[in-house]
């Protein structure tokens, strides 16, 4: 294979008041009371952390776990612009270093395949390894299974090495501002056709400077992954099938095509100008300072402006799901996670399993997001708890926008190792589609339709 392939419980010992301690706590059940967690006592590990609510949660919780297993933690945050370049450095230098890492599965795709990431299934299926009220089926299904893969490229996700755990994930659906469907007089969009119509009626609803939607437009990967691929997939289109034994990309298919000719309508009806500069961040803050009337991006990215206080247009934005062809459509929306993984490389594998088995726990996962914001919930207790359900009172419809599109929620790329190169450049393309580049939308696709074969075309499938 080419060259730029392969560089690609608590213990008897626990005195009587730790475990009522604990206990008070609501983080070790009285099944969790016989497990050996003191297994590993004196072992010391390291994690690195992105910059994000759920490192937030899991620092706030690290004395107990401490205290409750005698595992000494060592942990970095760092800001994600440069998070996995870190994390990258940190794995091909073997070292073992961390044992730990936070990560979504599309960079798991490229790390599994140099070798770096552990099959967590040697801990879950383990019995002895496993807490017995840790029930691994209380997770939200389709998290887990956004993290497990075969390692083939091409295969589907669902199936294969579990390369992670999930701490938390999003879908991609709607939020809007109630004030701004209100002041023009329109309906919430259910239909492509319908969002068109609210984009010509919403261009400057709060003055010269706000439009209607806001969706991501930065020369990157990130642009890719939410909305866009999301419709993407609504449209029947695919990125890559596979002829023979080759990856073949299809982005310039008739239904690639048509639906990147809606969305360039969509971004020149009723996007901002500075659309090309945008990520995930400048959706939201626009959403709550009341320039945008629209967002279509992760679920929980507008929750973060609708706590009360937290924005101008705090208590002014709900939730819906995102608009189809045509009525009675599937909600189909791509997947992000943010997962634990274990470094191949560690020297303390047990004592970082025991690391991952309590920081995705049900009742660990239900502090996260009760006190710590840390959303979506990756476990279905949580879901279902009264708590969550009061929490979430103040977004209107978040709940039945996630339950109207988590059955039909999927990572809906094809698994290859070079992803980013991939997605960058298309994310580049559209760019260059939306500025007029090209001569038409079908001539820019057929040419990232070459380069996107063309960074793929070292994989050979007849050597899995």
């Amino acid at each position: 294979m080419a060259k730029k392939w392969m560089k690609r419980m608590i213990s008897v010992s626990v005195t009587a008041a730790m475990v009522v301690g604990m206990l008070s706590t609501g983080m070790v059940s009285q099944a969790e009371e016989e497990f050996n967690w003191k297994a590993y006592e004196g072992t010391t590990i390291e994690i690195q952390m992105v910059q994000h609510t759920a490192s937030e949660a899991m620092v706030k919780k690290l004395e107990e776990f401490e205290e409750l297993t005698g595992i000494h933690v060592e942990y970095s945050i760092t800001p994600e612009s440069s998070y996995f370049d870190k994390v990258s450095t940190s794995l091909a230098s073997g070292s073992g270093s961390p044992d730990l890492f936070m990560s979504g599965a599309y960079q798991l795709w490229d790390y599994s395949a140099a070798g770096y990431v552990e099959d967590l299934n040697t801990f879950l299926e383990d019995p002895a390894m496993v807490t017995p009220d840790y029930d691994y089926d209380d997770f939200v299904q389709s998290a887990v299974n956004a993290l497990k893969w075969s390692g083939v490229p091409g295969d589907p996700v669902g199936e294969g090495m579990q390369l992670g755990l999930p701490l938390a994930f999003e879908v991609y659906t709607m939020a809007y501002n109630t004030r701004a469907f209100e002041q023009v007089g329109i309906d919430v969009p259910r239909t492509y056709d319908e969002l068109l119509e609210a984009c010509d009626k919403l261009q400057k609803w709060n003055g010269e400077n706000s439009y209607a939607v806001a969706v991501r437009g930065a020369r990157d990967w990130g642009t890719i992954h939410p909305a866009y691929m999301s419709m993407f997939a609504a449209f029947g289109a695919k990125d890559f099938t596979i002829e023979g034994d080759q990856l073949v990309s299809q982005v310039n298919s008739p239904e690639a095509v048509a639906m990147t000719e809606f969305f360039v309508d969509m971004i020149k009806r009723g996007g901002t100008s500075s659309w090309s500069k945008y990520t995930w961040y400048d959706c939201g803050v626009d959403l709550g300072t009341g320039n945008a009337a629209i967002v279509l991006d992760a679920d929980n990215n507008p929750v973060h402006q609708n706590w009360e206080g937290a924005s101008e247009e705090a208590g002014n934005i709900a939730f819906a799901p995102m608009p189809v062809a045509k009525e009675g459509d599937p909600q189909i929306s791509n997947y992000w996670t943010w997962s634990i993984a274990m470094n191949s490389a560690s020297q303390n594998k047990g004592a970082a399993w025991y690391y991952i088995m309590y920081f995705t726990s049900k009742d660990y996962a239900k502090f996260a997001t009760i006190e710590s914001n840390v959303l979506d919930p990756a476990r279905t207790s949580v879901w279902e708890s009264d708590e969550f359900a009061a929490l979430m009172e103040c977004q209107p419809g978040y709940i039945d926008a996630f339950n109207a599109t988590i059955n039909d929620t999927t990572i809906l790329f094809t698994p290859q190792p070079y992803f980013f190169e991939t997605t960058t450049e298309w994310a580049a393309t559209l760019q260059d589609i939306v500025a007029g580049q090209y001569g038409s939308v079908q001539e820019g696709l057929d040419s990232l339709k070459e380069k996107m074969d063309m960074a793929v075309s070292d994989i050979d499938l007849s050597m899995y």
